[in-house]
């Protein structure tokens, strides 16, 4: 049995139907890529709806979220806020390592990303930023560590 994720899109204007996102979709996809079980992504407006989003995957039972969006600079970016209020404990390797990969790929403002990962539950919860190659350069330092990442919270044996 594959274990439940969850994806969240934090998009004021996919939300609004103004456009489609294209960045849950490819998130969805790797995580069935990678045995997890996913349903369409959760796209909703920035900030509270996007906690809203988080809590309720977690109370549903995913033991993995994937959020896409909102770690800016700009004022409506509050994915970060609205993710540390429901986490129990930081892991900042994570997010540490999704800038730096950015960075490593020659894209500077990887390091403006306020992304935060952590565990909220039996459930690991990570900010990918919003742009498709953020996402994509995000999945790449995941794919590695995620199972394992996911079965230590449980405290399975490693």
């Amino acid at each position: 049995m594959s274990l439940p994720a969850a994806v969240v899109v934090a998009s004021n204007r996919a939300a609004a139907g103004v456009y489609d996102d294209t960045t849950g979709p490819l998130i969805v996809d790797a995580l069935r890529d990678w045995g997890f079980a996913c349903e369409a992504p959760a796209v909703c407006p920035d900030g509270d709806p996007v906690g809203e989003a988080i809590a309720a995957a977690v109370a549903a039972g995913a033991r993995v979220v994937l959020t896409t969006g909102g770690t800016g600079l700009t004022p409506t970016d509050r994915t970060p806020e609205a993710t540390r209020q429901l986490l129990d404990r930081e892991v900042p390797g994570i997010a540490e390592a999704i800038r730096a990969a950015g960075v490593a790929k020659g894209i500077p403002t990887a390091v403006l990303s306020r992304g935060l990962a952590g565990v909220a539950g039996q459930c690991l919860v990570v900010n990918l930023p919003g742009s498709r190659g953020g996402v994509k350069d995000a999945l790449e330092v995941l794919e590695p560590i995620l199972g394992h990442a996911v079965e230590q919270i449980v405290g399975s044996d490693h």
